[in-house]
């Protein structure tokens, strides 16, 4: 068999692509891309904040939070892609690293899932006032994973409250933390 044939497609030949998105649908999708992947550099820090202080779970937990954000951000980069966009990489801001306790690191990790859902709804918006059909299956996932994004978030916030300063209560909600999954893979075309 030949490369020709295993491949599928004739040499020479760029791929197929759906049509393209309008270039403010691009445009904002390239910023949603600098969003998610900000995103997972907060919890990136927040994690290393967690792990200084020594709750291996909360750190853990944050870890697994921002892989789920890049995968958040590969999902756009594949889209992009696939309506034959070209992907913008801008700079991401530096985090905060460090916060007055974990309750308000997972308060400030609930505050910012809110932000990202506001920026999912406007691109909801947009693609509707764009009339961007093909959009819209992509961004009606990330509707209904945000809403998991913030309960899970707040889940975790209302834990914090009902257990005060209390070490030992403390001790129980990282352990708890720990047991949370890691994401294990992410498809080849970022969708």
């Amino acid at each position: 068999m030949t490369a020709r044939k295993v491949a599928g497609k004739a040499p020479g030949r760029a791929p197929r692509k759906a049509a393209p998105a309008e270039p403010k649908m691009l445009a904002a999708m390239n910023r949603q891309i600098v969003e998610e992947l900000d995103s997972a550099y907060l919890y990136l820090a927040m994690a290393a904040y967690f792990e200084g202080e020594g709750l291996e779970g909360m750190a853990h937990w944050m870890k697994a939070q921002s892989i789920e954000e890049v995968i958040h951000a590969m999902k756009f980069f594949g889209h992009i892609h696939s309506r034959a966009g070209t992907v913008e990489l801008q700079a991401l801001a530096k985090p905060q690293k460090t916060w007055a306790s974990p309750l308000a690191a997972f308060e400030a990790a609930y505050a910012h899932e809110r932000h990202i859902t506001r920026c999912i709804h406007d691109l909801v918006d947009l693609a509707a006032a764009e009339r961007d059909h093909a959009a819209l299956p992509l961004l009606q996932w990330f509707v209904e994973e945000q809403v998991e994004e913030e309960e899970s978030a707040l889940k975790v916030v209302d834990l914090l409250k009902r257990v005060g300063s209390s070490g030992h209560g403390l001790l129980l909600i990282d352990r708890q933390l720990a047991a949370r999954a890691m994401p294990v893979s992410m498809p080849a075309n970022g969708e």
